[in-house]
């Protein structure tokens, strides 16, 4: 029998519009999914069958009728959900429940949504894997013994597994990307501000507020497409946004745009599956009409060096004062965070303005670099999923370590521009490997309908625990 709950959100939409199913009904199969596979998983760290249900009949009381009316949708435990526990994978923000919403959740309320609940992240958001000391880790549905990725990894597991139609992450180092990769869903790291950051509980204030932005999260390109169409609008009160007019492409228009492809950066390998997952995503498009082309830009590693300076090196500095004395209470996969960050020291004032103005220096380069080919495809990390714990890799005859191996992504933060992932090949294992569509800032259309393209030869497979 078709399970429900692995079905395209757009598809559930329609069948919600048609009658063929009921909010209550919907709700009840994704129920049923979480109270079988979230134990197994452990993903959702805020869920209770009954609020969901009372939600469902408060909705149908107000017979308002929002563009995502009924679909059932969860949100990562670190965007202000009213009502839900955001804690941010700390024991020092236990029980922490917002009093009010994001304002991309306070939208998504407005457009109708069933929430579900919020999702596991690791601690401050400082990992790609989700384990903290308040609810342990979050297993990937591929494999229980490998990790679903961080920060967004308890989201993008729910959405894997059919615990959720979609969702919502946040992205300052790769975070919405590779969890998604890890576990073979959709994603966007869109432009900072296109759909508004007030909410974010881990804070997205100074440098952070460059690299980092909100994304949807789902089983689709289409789906993905629709949330940020949806989400995406300016707010006046965001000091990142812009009030960007959305754009409609067609299929002609993104075909005349060049597109460079990479299958590494030059400095760290990538499994041979990577790269053949690259090469296949770029054979796709050729046989649809794109121009693809063989183009790295020479400036990806002075972006990644002075985004490890404002995500590591800053990030410490922002978080000394929260956990000042409190040390002993900390996740060991945080206190890994804070031990590498401790070395390279705080930045001091002459090293941080000039890290600024090298910003927006290498920001200009980038974008020169891309006038030929606005839109790149490469890996979105080195490596499949990992074991959980591990921090080291042989690929290609080399040793590779963590924060290497993620190195694909931190080049989009710092440019602060959009990027999104589609799944494509797998690994000997059988875990999933996407690969990753990047445009200039402003461009997230772009992105979009080029990814959404790459899909149609790919996309989402249902991973092993969401049909055993």
């Amino acid at each position: 029998m078709k399970n429900i709950t692995l079905e395209p959100a757009v598809d559930l939409l329609a069948m919600l519009r048609r009658s063929e199913i009921s909010p209550m009904e919907l709700a009840d199969e994704y129920i049923q999914q979480i109270e079988k596979l979230n134990p197994r998983i452990n993903a959702l760290v805020d869920f209770d069958a009954e609020r969901v249900r009372e939600q469902v009949r408060a909705a149908e009381r107000s017979k308002l009728r929002g563009p995502l009316y009924g679909l059932p949708m969860t949100v990562k435990a670190a965007i202000a959900t009213a009502g839900y526990r955001c804690e941010t994978g700390s024991v020092l923000n236990r029980g922490y429940i917002p009093a009010e919403d994001a304002v991309v959740v306070a939208r998504m309320r407005r457009a109708g949504v069933t929430m579900l609940g919020t999702t596991n992240c690791p601690e401050f958001l400082m990992a790609y894997e989700t384990e903290n000391r308040l609810y342990g880790r979050t297993s990937n549905p591929w494999d229980l013994e490998y990790t679903a990725g961080g920060s967004t990894g308890g989201e993008s597991a729910v959405i894997a597994a059919g615990l959720s139609a979609c969702g919502i992450g946040s992205d300052s180092g790769g975070s919405v990307r590779e969890p998604a990769h890890f576990t073979g869903i959709c994603s966007l790291k869109p432009t900072p501000g296109r759909i508004p950051s007030k909410g974010h509980l881990a804070g997205s204030d100074g440098p952070f507020a460059m690299l980092g932005s909100l994304g949807p999260m789902a089983r689709t390109m289409k789906d993905v497409e629709l949330l940020f169409e949806i989400l995406s609008e300016h707010d006046e009160t965001d000091p990142t946004g812009a009030p960007v007019q959305k754009r409609k492409l067609s299929l002609e228009e993104l075909k005349r745009i060049p597109i460079g492809v990479f299958e590494d950066d030059g400095m760290v390998p990538v499994t041979a599956e990577t790269r053949q997952a690259v090469r296949d995503a770029a054979e796709a498009l050729e046989r649809q009409g794109f121009c693809v082309r063989r183009y790295r830009p020479p400036s990806l590693e002075l972006a990644r060096q002075l985004w490890w300076k404002l995500f590591v090196r800053c990030g410490l500095m922002l978080l000394e004062p929260v956990i000042k004395g409190r040390e002993s209470e900390l996740s060991e996969t945080f206190r890994g965070f804070l031990e590498l960050a401790r070395r390279a020291g705080p930045l001091g004032g002459d090293e941080l303005l000039k890290v600024w103005c090298d910003c927006s220096v290498v920001r200009a380069k980038l974008l020169e670099e891309m006038r030929e080919f606005p839109v790149l495809l490469c890996p979105v990390c080195a490596i499949p999923a990992f074991r959980h714990g591990e921090r080291s890799w042989q690929v290609d005859g080399q040793r590779v370590e963590y924060l290497d191996a993620m190195r694909y992504t931190v080049w989009f933060n710092l440019l602060a521009s959009p990027a999104a992932v589609v799944p494509v090949g797998r690994s000997p294992e059988g875990l999933p490997i996407g690969v990753q569509i990047a445009g200039r800032p402003y461009e997230d259309e772009i992105v979009l309908g080029v990814a959404a393209e790459v899909e149609r030869e790919f996309g989402y497979v249902a991973p092993p625990v969401a049909i055993g």
